[in-house]
């Protein structure tokens, strides 16, 4: 049985609506889509630990099934440099939550590389009534919230559908190298394109998949947000 079975399980047994994102990307490592390299951390001191292991600058995050929008309780500390820092970070994160949702079951805290910057993307999946799982597929940022500039397919698709649909949003140019942007990595996105349809295919169960944003380089790319949504 692998991993990803379990996890579904155990959240419908729970009756949880979404993964943790701990969950979610272990998840997304089983269908070998990249992600940041994480940890999940039950105190001050393992968070420092799992930061020298994984190396400076670190992202922390609260883990807990009663809050999806981590950010809004103050959920999150990034560009975490030192151990005072990563020690600071996790006591302020724990008394934002207590403040904030005072009755939020804490998992823990995840420690997380922080990811170079480059250009993003959203890679999504939605569960349409009428054709069934579809993927989607846009740059990330002002591109989708604004310009609402994303492809879609429904599953299962190929590779030369993938790389159709990455060349039919209009902010492609972007991703081929524009000005001093070095080209980003298509393959690497195919791929991620690929895997998701597959996870979709493979657990019906899934209502929506958001890796936001996805940081694409020249050569790779690495979900830092994954987020899975289940019936």
């Amino acid at each position: 049985m692998t991993k990803t079975s379990d996890i579904f399980k155990e959240a419908s047994k729970t009756g949880r609506k979404y993964l943790l994102e701990t969950e979610a990307k272990t998840v997304c490592m089983e269908y070998k889509i990249p992600v940041t390299n994480f940890r999940l951390s039950k105190s001050d001191d393992e968070s420092v630990k799992f930061a020298e292991e994984i190396g400076y600058p670190v992202v922390l995050k609260i883990v807990s099934p009663d809050i999806i929008h981590k950010s809004d309780v103050g959920g999150v500390m990034v560009n975490l440099r030192s151990s005072t820092d990563v020690r600071n970070a996790y006591k302020q994160i724990i008394n934002n939550v207590k403040k904030h949702k005072p009755k939020a079951k804490i998992v823990g805290i995840m420690v997380q590389e922080m990811a170079p910057p480059s250009t993003e993307v959203i890679v999504g999946a939605v569960k349409d009534p009428q054709f069934g799982p579809a993927v989607m597929f846009g740059l990330g940022g002002i591109f989708v919230e604004v310009l609402k500039d994303v492809a879609f397919r429904v599953v299962p698709f190929t590779e030369d559908e993938a790389r159709e649909m990455i060349s039919e949003i209009k902010a492609y140019p972007i991703l081929k190298g524009y000005r001093n942007t070095p080209a980003a990595d298509i393959k690497a996105i195919t791929n991620i394109l690929l895997s998701v349809s597959r996870l979709v295919t493979d657990y019906p169960t899934i209502k929506e998949i958001d890796l936001n944003p996805v940081l694409v380089y020249h050569e790779g790319a690495k979900a830092v947000d994954a987020r899975i949504v289940i019936e």
